[in-house]
């Protein structure tokens, strides 16, 4: 494989009345972590199916690895692994086990196998429970070991289908470094995920997807750059200034700025690009009304903020 990993062109699918998706295009480099972001319902599972070969598409065209997903099937499972929400790991047995009886199946020697799932084993740090059940494990355990499955025969191409869901801060921390290591190596990672935080960590590049089209594309830091340019918080200790502050904004709300307050916490959105220019002016006139500030943040846009606003759009639309 060279160049792209995965290419979609007017990727289009339809169940019954209802759109899942309107015409994709896509295009993902190889060795690089691809995030696609969307809510519940957006199509998400939909293309995963579709790339994977699980499902056909009404119409366009995708390819993985350079082959067809329709004509050449055969080829890209061949290159491909998944890691779906629902594990596929047998409680009855143990760690290695489960990794011996992958590698198996995929027609590796018995020595092979083994080995193989010992290397496996330490690297997703799970050799000390490597003969216990995994009925035995914890979840971030056996999520670790379900992705470790994945990877007995190293893919080309990796999906994986909100691998962090329902972990804790450490064993998400572990599955994030795993990303990282496949990357590294050249593996391509197809992420799908509900934690923006997790995008943002790991993927050289995001799509937003809602209501079966991609509504934006791009780094995280170009996603940010779609919003305006954050917010911008004044703290009072005294009630009288913060009072004042309070009116005196108000008065100039609407020039390209949103007003919200928590009790001493006095929070400005800025809708234009210019938000030096904008916090300047604003201190500029809190100090001429005598206003003490105790405390002043910048708050950057999030990849929250870029969903929320690339989301929220599309649905005041229909």
């Amino acid at each position: 494989m060279t160049g792209s990993a995965i290419d979609i062109s007017d990727l289009r699918k339809s169940y019954g009345g209802k759109t899942a998706l309107a015409g994709i295009d896509l295009s993902v480099p190889q060795g690089s972590v691809f995030a696609l972001l969307g809510p519940n319902g957006a199509g998400k599972s939909t293309l995963v199916a579709i790339l994977t070969t699980l499902l056909r598409a009404d119409g366009g065209t995708a390819a993985v690895g350079g082959f067809d997903v329709v004509r050449q099937g055969a080829a890209v499972r061949n290159l491909l692994s998944v890691t779906s929400q629902a594990s596929a790991v047998d409680e009855f047995l143990t760690g290695r086990e489960n990794l011996t009886m992958i590698g198996r199946l995929h027609l590796l020697a018995g020595a092979r196998a083994t080995s193989r799932a010992d290397e496996l084993l330490r690297e997703f740090d799970l050799q000390e429970a490597a003969g216990r059940k995994v009925s035995t494990y914890s979840g971030g355990m056996v999520r670790r070991l379900d992705l470790a499955m994945s990877l007995v025969r190293r893919p080309e191409v990796l999906f994986l289908d909100e691998p962090t869901t329902g972990l804790d801060p450490r064993s998400r921390l572990a599955v994030w470094n795993a990303v990282r290591g496949l990357s590294r190596q050249g593996v391509t990672v197809f992420l799908t995920t509900q934690y923006l935080e997790e995008a943002d960590r790991l993927a050289d590049s995001i799509a937003v997807l809602n209501d079966g089209r991609i509504m934006a594309r791009g780094t995280a830091e170009e996603l940010k750059r779609l919003v305006p340019a954050g917010h911008v918080e004044f703290g009072f200790q005294d009630p009288l200034d913060f009072g004042k502050a309070l009116a005196l904004v108000r008065s100039e709300e609407g020039a390209g700025l949103n007003v919200t307050h928590d009790d001493d916490l006095l929070t400005i959105r800025v809708a234009t690009a210019d938000t030096a220019a904008v916090v300047t002016s604003v201190i500029a006139s809190l100090s001429a009304a005598g206003c003490t500030v105790g405390s002043i943040s910048i708050i950057k846009p999030t990849l929250d903020d870029v969903f929320l606003a690339l989301t929220t759009k599309k649905e005041a639309k229909r």
